[in-house]
């Protein structure tokens, strides 16, 4: 990503929010890439950032092997979550509560070998936050083989919130939510 926005390091700018285990031994974020950037924000739990007109937090650390955090973002007009990697919890639904929900989804079967979410997980997520929608991505394996367009549309369906499953290039208007 860093590489990318900042086009090969040929048009350095922007910021990196990262948690620190990104940054320190065996690292995510290669050292050459820092200078890439205005700046890197190490993210902890509950804590705020500002960015612009764009404030997130990062309530709570997950339960995954590497230091991940969800953020929920406030905008001018609206809220939306983002449920990084991390085995499912009682808080998330409660905790990442917003408009549009944003949920990384390994695995389609139950008992998942590692510390991810479920398709029964973003089920249970989606009836307690009640988003108005909901996003699936970070598909594994097991979700391509269960076609990620076809959990949604049922999810959907059970659910009674749009579920879409993300697209590489795809785009949403969050005035689609009004």
């Amino acid at each position: 990503m860093v590489e990318a926005m900042t086009q090969g390091g040929f048009k350095p700018h922007g910021w990196l929010f990262t948690p620190a285990d990104a940054l320190g031994t065996e690292p995510v974020i290669f050292s050459y890439l820092k200078d890439y950037l205005e700046g890197i924000e190490i993210l902890q739990a509950g804590k705020s950032y500002t960015i612009g007109n764009v404030s997130f937090t990062t309530p709570i650390r997950h339960i995954h092997p590497v230091e991940t955090y969800g953020m929920l973002f406030e905008t001018d007009g609206h809220t939306f979550s983002y449920i990084a990697d991390t085995r499912y919890f009682e808080d998330l639904p409660r905790i990442y509560a917003s408009e549009l929900l944003i949920m990384n989804v390994v695995f389609s079967q139950d008992n998942p070998p590692a510390d991810h979410l479920t398709v029964s997980d973003i089920s249970r997520i989606v009836t307690e936050a009640k988003p108005k929608v909901a996003i699936l991505t970070h598909f594994g394996m097991s979700m391509w083989r269960a076609r990620p367009w076809e959990i949604a549309q049922q999810l959907s369906q059970e659910t009674g919130v749009r579920i879409i499953a993300a697209r590489d290039g795809m785009k949403f208007d969050l005035s689609q939510l009004d």
